[in-house]
């Protein structure tokens, strides 16, 4: 087993996951430009030496030169210091190298590391460090104060302030493409009135006004293929009546073998008309179906009593659907269970974790595993079958009334190896 990762990865990890990739990368990118161009800055003014570097230098020469040399007796440190003194109101302290006072002009300005340790003063204004390595600090600037320090707060400063400025901007930007993301996503679910709002003028708002006019065009070509689907069904409905009408009134004067064929064919065709126009119905943009509380156990009793090899068990199961829905949801299980497996079948119901369980398997060789999801397209019909009759939308009805009722269908492999249907559905809300 691998090691698990650190808390500051596992803390990482799960920042990057909740930002989103596009809003990510711009501010990223973004924070990433200003720091290049402040480290840019910095080294061209530390390699080239700018104005306020080279006149930083000039002072500290200029310092030396006016005061004492280094190995100048202390009386001579210090009346040099007051010369340089004269006139200011400051308060001035001279150091050795090694931090050790030379003269001192009114107060003593205590060295950082004295400070540490409770020593007192004035608090420097500049400090400037001769060629020599005497310090000198005063209470009163004297010229710039340390340009390169001041530089890099001031770059700091600059990128944190245009950072956190730019925050609502790039935010501002990736929300609209956020919600164009919900938007694709919603209408590649099924749902064809998703629209995106349209915001300004730019490319954002009009991809967005390109997006609504494809979702219109779809919407509408969607509509026309289901109605046109819908009539077309519901009209054949005439001729085929007056064809098995035409069969009852010369049937005496038919072929016995011919006239069960014809019949046979005119049922199948029947059959095919009804799963056409259910699945018409099942995906209309709106759910007109009425719910209302049942026993699922009990709806597959009554249908399992309609076959002679049907077995059934499990628990009972409550939920909120719609009886004629579901009661045609478990025979085309069954009629499929027949018709392209071996008998007996076998039926269970289980209630967990708020959902409705339902597994059907028969004594047939199953599906191979790569077929798990091609079965349930409409009109696919499988190779070296018992039976390849119907119409081939039976599996693709059964998901589309699991799903209308907030469920799923799929293929899974038993635990003996061989596959079964699985059916899950929300139980309905107790008390």
């Amino acid at each position: 087993m691998s090691a698990p990762p650190p808390p500051a990865a596992g803390l990482l990890q799960r920042f990057s996951r909740g930002l989103p990739r596009l809003y990510f990368s711009f501010y990223l990118a973004l924070l990433v430009v200003l720091l290049l161009f402040a480290i840019a800055v910095l080294q061209s003014w530390g390699r080239a030496g700018g104005p306020l570097e080279r006149s930083n230098a000039t002072l500290s020469r200029v310092m030396m030169n006016v005061l004492a040399p280094a190995d100048a007796p202390r009386a001579q440190q210090q009346a040099a210091l007051e010369r340089v003194a004269a006139g200011l109101n400051a308060h001035m302290t001279l150091y050795t190298r090694d931090w050790r006072p030379l003269a001192v002009v009114g107060d003593l300005i205590p060295a950082r590391h004295w400070r540490q340790h409770g020593i007192t003063g004035p608090p420097p204004e500049s400090y400037v460090r001769l060629p020599d390595g005497r310090r000198l600090l005063s209470s009163e600037p004297l010229g710039f104060i340390r340009p390169k320090a001041a530089l890099q707060n001031t770059m700091l400063m600059l990128a944190l302030v245009i950072g956190v400025a730019a925050f609502p901007l790039v935010r501002r930007l990736t929300k609209r493409l956020e919600r164009l993301q919900q938007g694709v996503e919603s209408l590649g679910a099924g749902d064809l009135t998703a629209r995106v709002k349209v915001e300004g003028n730019d490319e954002v708002a009009r991809l967005a006004r390109s997006f609504n006019g494809a979702a219109d065009q779809i919407e509408q070509l969607v509509g026309a293929h289901k109605t046109l689907l819908a009539n077309a069904s519901h009209e054949l409905r005439t001729p085929l009546a007056r064809i098995r009408l035409a069969l009852e009134l010369v049937k005496d004067n038919v072929d016995p073998k011919r006239r069960d064929g014809l019949e046979q064919d005119i049922a199948e065709l029947n059959d095919l008309l009804d799963e056409i126009l259910l699945a018409s119905r099942l995906g209309a943009l709106a759910d007109t179906t009425r719910h209302e509380e049942l026993d699922l156990l009990a709806l597959a009793a009554e249908e399992c009593a309609r076959y002679d090899e049907a077995l059934l068990d499990g628990a009972s199961a409550v939920l909120q659907g719609d009886p004629r829905l579901l009661r045609r949801m478990l025979r085309n299980l069954l009629e499929n269970a027949y018709r392209h497996g071996v008998p007996p079948v076998h039926m269970t119901i289980a209630a967990e974790q708020g959902m409705a369980r339902l597994l059907v398997w028969d004594q047939g060789p199953g599906i191979p595993e790569e077929e798990f999801e091609r079965v349930f397209a409409p009109f696919y019909r499988r190779r070296n079958t018992r039976d390849n009759s119907g119409a081939g939308l039976g599996l693709a009805l059964i998901r589309q009334i699991a799903r209308r009722h907030g469920g799923d269908a799929r293929c899974i492999v038993r635990a003996d190896g061989g596959s079964c249907f699985e059916i899950t559905l929300p139980l309905a809300a107790q008390g």
